[in-house]
């Protein structure tokens, strides 16, 4: 179990403030370096006890207020309120600090619902003055915490069953659990608990990735498509403080969907393209210079789209920035991505060098470490047939099945399949062709952004568009996971259904996942260069008659046609046919096997890599078989 994991204890910044009688602080304590421990004394009641390494302090929490507003940038405040006492939390890992939030509301509640010992009793017990902390959560504290819940949850809730109704026949019907097309549905979304334990964590392999992080490895981890290595990444942004954690990725896209800005925006250098010197003196512009200096951990996502000149720039003005010697001046880079999908973009005819040919890629890298449970597809036979093609290996049975589901039949529900694009003009074309041929009126929905004037800057990084145009009929998909139980995920098919009456006319869209849902907008915040966050409020869909390849990595489809007749780069075919779901819901037109490239320098490098851990992994199992003799 990693540090914090069982929702007892956090390592952060704490300040402890005393208050008078009209909320003002009289007393303050910082701790810098706290370790905030959640137990109960020997009377069984919850205590916060704050060390600063040297003396613990220890809060009786009867009656508190929670503020929690900003747990998600590691921050919270704990207000106790006989005491006039608050404990603000600062600096924790967010997830950690959910956990613990979590633990402790529940704890509390369940306490406070039993009868507390008078003093009398105290007295009349006699025990000696402990402290034990707190137990992680289990399954019968959530029931007993939604069971509390329910006691005073308002009546009459509307059942929400998600059916489908077969045209023709009126019947209603629950979809089938079975069909690859569909997302599992929860029968009774209303009935489900308020509360739950984490329902997804971490494989073994996964676990061991976040475990070298945690250690302090500079770490690159790879993996096919679907392998969970966004899921991953975001378990680790999760689990770093977050002051000195910057999550980073190639591309704009993928950046907003971990949270984070660019490398080129966190890096203040342009495009790298300038002398070294240019680039340092860059580097050290106030804004730009305050991230290299407080950056301890550099996550960098789509690696494979770094240029591997643009690397070693970086890792030469970070050593300058800095004034460290060390491998990258000291950073630890956290770095994930696949070199077998998208390469970096070529400039002239000259091709592209990858990351992993960059000089200092084996001096800052200390641990490679690869993913290979397939979590996206479940069809073994399809997942064989992608892991063929991701290295560039087409058998005829593999030409066969692709060839065959030109014929395939995909679209259900009037909700047509995706056609997957090489070029961004097609995508463009395609649904403004689509939807100008649909009837009725036009809905227009216009996002409200944080900075009207940097509309460029957050249009680059948000994954829906300033200005969505819908009618009914429309092929749409969500683009943020809403709820992943009812299978309302990013990539979601739909078609838009209806509109409601009134000012705002909020879609409702029919999922193939057998869900009707009003979708309101969402909001997405994303940091700038100079570390502004920005945000974008937007219905979360984008039109979905068409869609690019490159702006479908990270995403599952269920319904996807692809052509790969237009195929110009290696690793574009791989990344197209890795986001279907499963073979049933995708449609191959005009097959050539001819483009299915993978990198011959891309596939030395990762049977170098396999090598080195099997040699590593033989002299680990010698070393452990002489320790028992």
């Amino acid at each position: 179990m990693f540090a914090g994991e069982d929702g007892a204890q956090l390592q952060c910044c704490v300040t402890v403030e005393k208050l008078n009688s009209s909320g003002q602080a009289t007393r303050r304590q910082v701790i810098r370096k706290a370790s905030v421990v959640l137990g109960r004394n020997e009377f069984q009641e919850i205590i916060l006890r704050v060390h600063d390494g040297k003396v613990p302090q220890s809060y009786h929490l009867k009656e508190m207020k929670l503020f929690t507003r900003f747990a998600r940038d590691g921050k919270c405040t704990i207000k106790l309120l006989p005491e006039n006492i608050q404990v603000l939390v600062s600096n924790c890992p967010p997830d950690q600090l959910s956990l613990f939030l979590k633990t402790l509301s529940i704890k509390h509640q369940a306490w406070k619902s039993s009868k507390p010992l008078s003093d009398r009793e105290k007295l009349k017990a006699g025990l000696p003055r402990s402290f034990e902390a707190i137990s992680p959560l289990q399954q019968k504290d959530i029931q007993k915490a939604n069971e509390l819940r329910n006691k005073v949850a308002p009546k009459g809730l509307s059942d929400r069953t998600n059916k489908m109704t077969v045209a023709g026949t009126g019947q209603q019907v629950k979809r089938s659990r079975n069909d690859c097309n569909f997302s599992p549905v929860k029968a009774n979304p209303s009935k489900k608990p308020i509360l739950s334990l984490p329902s997804r964590k971490l494989n073994k392999e996964q676990a061991a990735v976040l475990s070298a992080v945690l250690s302090g490895k500079n770490i690159f981890f790879t993996g096919s498509a679907g392998t969970g290595k966004s899921f991953l990444l975001k378990r680790i942004i999760g689990s770093l403080p977050p002051k000195s954690t910057f999550a980073t990725a190639s591309t704009g896209v993928a950046a907003c969907h971990i949270g984070g800005t660019t490398l080129h925006n966190f890096a203040g250098i342009g495009s790298g393209s300038a002398p070294l010197e240019q680039c340092i003196e860059l580097a050290q512009r106030p804004g730009v210079l305050q991230h290299w200096t407080s950056c301890r951990h550099l996550i960098i996502d789509e690696i494979s789209m770094v240029e591997a000149p643009f690397f070693d720039k970086l890792e030469a003005v970070a050593r300058s920035v800095r004034r460290s010697t060390e491998p990258f001046g000291g950073i630890q880079l956290i770095v994930c991505g696949d070199f077998l999908q998208l390469p970096p973009v070529s400039k002239g005819k000259e091709k592209a060098a990858f990351c992993f040919q960059a000089r200092s890629w084996r001096k800052v890298i200390q641990v490679n470490m690869e993913l290979t449970e397939v979590r996206r597809q479940t069809d073994q036979s399809f997942i064989s047939l992608l892991q063929a093609v991701r290295v560039g290996r087409v058998t005829e049975e593999v030409t066969a099945k692709l060839i065959e589901s030109s014929y395939q039949n995909i679209e259900r529900d009037g909700i047509l399949a995706t056609r997957l694009c090489t070029h961004k003009d097609d995508v463009e074309l395609t649904n403004e062709n689509k939807l100008q041929q649909l009837p009725g009126p036009m809905h227009v929905f216009e996002a409200l952004d944080s900075d009207p004037a940097l509309v460029k800057t957050i249009d680059a990084h948000s994954p829906v568009s300033r200005l969505i145009q819908l009618k009914v009929g429309a092929q749409v998909m969500l683009t943020k996971n809403l709820d992943v139980a009812r299978g309302l995920v990013n990539g979601a098919r739909g078609v838009v259904a209806a509109f409601e009456s009134g000012k705002h006319g909020l879609p409702h869209v029919r999922f193939l996942c057998g869900v009707t849902e009003v979708l309101k907008p969402e909001r997405w915040v994303f940091k700038s260069g100079g570390g502004i966050h920005l945000s974008r409020q937007q219905l979360p869909l984008k039109l979905a008659w068409a869609i690019s390849i490159h702006k479908s990595q990270g995403m599952t489809l269920d319904c996807v046609e692809i052509s790969l007749a237009r195929v110009f780069e290696r690793g574009q075919a791989y990344v197209a046919l890795s986001r279907a779901r499963c073979l049933q819901g995708l449609r191959v037109m005009d097959f050539d096997p001819r483009v299915v490239r993978a990198d011959p320098d891309v596939l030395l490098f990762y049977k170098k890599l396999r090598k080195e851990r099997m040699l590593m992994q033989a002299s680990m199992d010698e070393f452990l078989r002489n320790r028992q003799t």
